[in-house]
């Protein structure tokens, strides 16, 4: 069985086929959608979607990890239209824009330490492209050529250009592609609950965690590794939070073995757990951030890689160029409306918000642990994993028939028909995953709280 980004989530709809027929969706079995099209959502209004029924649904996942500020915020609508009027597009291609610019200043001044250039990509997937091909150019103009591999985590994703689906450690999810870009190795993720060693010491189990990815790189010979690519929470799996002192721990070891370290923001910047850069909330300053998604709030795509001086200094050098680019990375549009989102965060205290309520977020899911379906609740800020096992004692997991049953034949379809769109997802053990708007509040986390319960304790009966 395999299982990808929205798979899982396939609940039917009511618009016929004949208005989806020329679709292809992402990451889903196009045969299950032969007889029954897929849901049509057709508005957003704060924390809310709305399909083409009439019917609302708490986003419980900002649409994918995105809507930060939530639905329909017109400001952000007409920061794109004044824009659009002026400037629709420039490439930044030897040339530059003033929404461009404004943005890479706003980007570097909340970056920490000295990463302060920011090269602009269209989306995450390309951020991460562009940190692994910048590594790699990086150590062969400082004269160390053979630095060129990449060490990353079990079941992270990382995007799906050859690049980053090769960073990913997802097997099921690369083995359609194969054969990918050579050099790429996993080490052990931060998933406390099924911790080999240390269960029960969260310092030694970062510490071994960590451990872990210097043994990689020695293993492979230091002088032969470029980049270490670490989401501050993994998200694939289900929200590993990282231990006490694990990065801490991952910079000393970089910093010996001459190892570039690169933060994976994609779904953790801009909020999503209380802080414009995750990075920040957890104390370390990598050599490289990607990220994407909340910098609009989904308005509009973009990403950025944002270096670090140091990683800058050798491009700045005689006639040296990075051969590497986008058409509309940096579009002035969206960088125009990632400038009016960032305007809203610090008008509105979005990060302050998160930092205020993630406690009671917590604290409302955790109720869900009293059922016998939830093994575990992980997370920080707004963005929690609940996973679920057949045997709270033992852990014991579900196996792959049991998961199709459970995840796909009824959770997905359940949670959705009752009013709450989240996601369901076995890339690693069964879990559900939640990551809403930032603007959410108690009434919020009671809701998904509710619907959860509601529709676990069913799935619990039908097991």
């Amino acid at each position: 069985m395999t299982t990808t980004e929205q798979d899982v989530a396939a609940p039917g709809g009511s618009t016929g086929p004949e208005t989806t027929a020329n679709l292809w969706l992402h990451f889903s079995r196009m045969g299950g959608y032969r007889d029954a099209p897929p849901p049509v959502i057709v508005r957003g209004e704060g924390a809310w979607i709305f399909d083409d029924r009439g019917r609302r649904y708490l986003d419980g996942l900002a649409g994918l990890f995105v809507v930060q500020a939530g639905h329909g915020r017109r400001v952000l609508a007409e920061a794109a239209a004044r824009q659009a009027e002026t400037l629709a597009f420039f490439p930044l291609w030897s040339y530059a824009h003033p929404a461009a610019i404004e943005l890479s200043h706003r980007l570097a001044a909340a970056a920490p330490g000295d990463l302060n250039r920011v090269f602009f990509t269209t989306g995450g997937g390309e951020a991460v492209e562009t940190a692994w091909k910048a590594a790699k150019q990086y150590f062969k103009l400082i004269g160390k050529p053979g630095k060129t591999k990449v060490v990353s985590r079990a079941v992270a994703y990382h995007g799906t250009t050859q690049g980053a689906l090769s960073i990913t450690g997802l097997p099921a999810l690369k083995e359609a592609f194969e054969p990918l870009v050579p050099g790429t190795f996993r080490v052990p993720n931060t998933n406390i609950y099924r911790a080999p060693l240390f269960g029960d010491d969260p310092e030694a189990f970062g510490r071994w965690a960590a451990d872990q990815i210097e043994q990689q790189i020695l293993f492979e010979g230091p002088d032969t590794v470029a980049a270490v690519f670490l989401e501050p929470v993994q998200n694939a799996g289900g929200c590993f939070p990282p231990p006490p002192g694990y990065f801490a721990r991952v910079r000393e070891i970089c910093d010996r073995h001459d190892v570039l370290l690169v933060s994976d923001e994609v779904i953790c910047a801009f909020g999503r757990l209380g802080t414009t850069f995750a990075c920040e909330k957890f104390g370390y300053v990598p050599d490289m951030i990607t990220c994407a998604k909340g910098m609009t709030s989904g308005y509009s795509p973009i990403g950025a890689m944002i270096a670090s001086d140091r990683v800058m200094e050798p491009f700045l050098r005689g006639d040296t160029s990075f051969p590497h680019g986008y058409t509309f990375g940096g579009h002035p549009v969206s960088s125009a409306v990632a400038l009016a989102n960032l305007d809203l965060f610090e008008e509105e205290g979005l990060n302050a918000h998160v930092l205020e309520t993630e406690g009671a977020f917590r604290q409302t899911l955790e109720r869900l642990l009293d059922l016998p379906i939830v093994g575990d609740v992980r997370g920080d800020g707004f963005f929690y994993g609940i996973e679920l096992v057949k045997d709270k004692a033992t852990k014991e997991t579900f196996d792959a028939e049991e998961s199709e049953r459970l995840l796909r034949g009824f959770l997905s379809g359940a949670l959705f028909d009752a009013g709450l769109y989240c996601r369901a997802d076995d890339r690693g053990d069964p879990v559900i995953q939640l990551a809403p708007p930032l603007i959410c509040g108690q009434a919020e986390f009671d809701l998904m709280e509710q619907v959860l319960r509601g529709v676990l304790t069913e799935a619990w009966s039908r097991l």
